[in-house]
């Protein structure tokens, strides 16, 4: 079954984010605009990446798509939180009791408090449509198939 539209899109923002990580040594996004048919995430970034930077992210991506990780979650203490995954962008409010930690198989791993595939393969192909850097910011703007 494949699944919704937006559902798609935030979990391929899973693995965008995680392939910057690995690539570039970044941040995950610290914006982003999810949309069912176009979406844009923006890295602190000190350059505009090149043409084959931006295939290969292209291709890392899709090669974690093709691979058909489960997508599954655990929760895990405000302590065990802090220590092991960058919390900065989890809404602020009562105090938590857990996180939600969601995993791409053995590729990513962060708090999230969205809906997600079930497989990486359901997302389908992803593709990078544009970029920019403005400001030490660059953003990402994709597609899914």
């Amino acid at each position: 079954m494949t699944a919704d539209p937006s559902v798609r899109m935030h979990s391929a923002e899973h693995l965008l984010n995680q392939t910057m990580v690995r690539m570039f040594g970044c941040q995950r996004c610290f914006s982003a605009h999810i949309n069912k048919k176009k979406s844009k995430c923006d890295y602190r970034f000190d350059r505009m990446l090149t043409d084959d930077e931006l295939r290969e992210i292209e291709t890392r991506v899709n090669q974690v798509i093709q691979d058909d990780l489960p997508v599954t979650l655990a929760f895990v203490s405000p302590k065990e939180a802090e220590e092991n995954f960058n919390i900065e962008r989890v809404p602020d409010g009562d105090e938590l009791e857990t996180f939600r930690i969601v995993y791409m198989g053995d590729y990513d791993a962060c708090p999230c408090i969205g809906t997600h595939v079930s497989s990486t393969a359901e997302i389908n192909g992803f593709r990078i449509i544009s970029a920019d850097f403005n400001h030490d910011v660059l953003r990402i703007r994709f597609k899914l198939s």
